[in-house]
């Protein structure tokens, strides 16, 4: 049965969330993990300053009434298994973000209200606790296991140019999953959130990247839907 998250009363502490962030400009394998008692996409605003050249993106969140207490723990984790704080008495750890994302499943298993969401392409999904199909005896689909993007999937190589449609321009790919303008790599959502011009943002500030992308006259989107189809 799907667990619901309960609102909160007088007497209920007060629901909060534990994130998982990302940042286009640090190494891959490099996670902020800290708290926030307000929706994770208003902090991760605020976190976009001029200390760090690009702004944040969230990899995974997790929401509970003991949100204080599982970010203390899983930064207890991270540091009991060595020192992966990129700077003591900060919330920055040297660890890829799938494996930061695993403690925080880890800790759900023992969290009555827990829910958990892990992001692509700027949108959320719940991957804890599992949601159930509409029919349990049906395998899922390619569609609902589908990986994030990265340019193989669409045949393309670093040093192929691609299209942002928005403003026709033309920028590098420069890595799976990321471009190159000006000299600055950027990830696609984080490339649309900076360049899409004001009237085409929407309020949640999350953008599937290879749908504002295009190669040879299609979106990058449906490239790889055309791939995917033909197996």
């Amino acid at each position: 049965m799907r667990k619901s998250i309960q609102t909160s009363d007088a007497t209920e502490p007060k629901s909060g969330f534990v994130y998982i962030l990302t940042n286009p400009s640090f190494q891959e394998d490099w996670v902020k993990i800290g708290k926030s008692s307000r929706p994770v996409d208003v902090r991760s605003k605020e976190l976009d300053n001029t200390a760090v050249p690009l702004p944040f993106e969230i990899y995974a969140t997790m929401q509970t009434a003991k949100y204080a207490d599982v970010e203390s723990n899983i930064h207890r984790q991270i540091d009991r298994l060595t020192d992966l704080r990129i700077r003591q008495n900060r919330e920055f750890f040297n660890v890829e973000p799938a494996q930061a994302l695993n403690i925080l499943l880890d800790l759900a298993k023992i969290i009555d209200d827990a829910v958990i969401m892990r992001y692509e392409d700027g949108k959320p999904h719940q991957v804890y606790p599992a949601l159930p199909n509409d029919n349990p005896n049906e395998k899922k689909t390619k569609k609902d296991q589908r990986p994030p993007f990265d340019f193989s999937m669409v045949g393309l190589t670093v040093g192929d140019t691609v299209t942002f449609d928005a403003l026709n321009l033309e920028v590098k790919v420069a890595g799976k999953n990321k471009v190159e303008h000006e000299g600055r790599l950027w990830s696609l959502s984080a490339f649309c959130g900076t360049f899409l011009p004001e009237n085409m943002h929407n309020s949640s500030e999350s953008y599937q990247g290879p749908k504002y992308f295009s190669y040879q006259g299609k979106t990058l989107w449906e490239i790889r839907l055309e791939k995917e189809k033909k197996g």
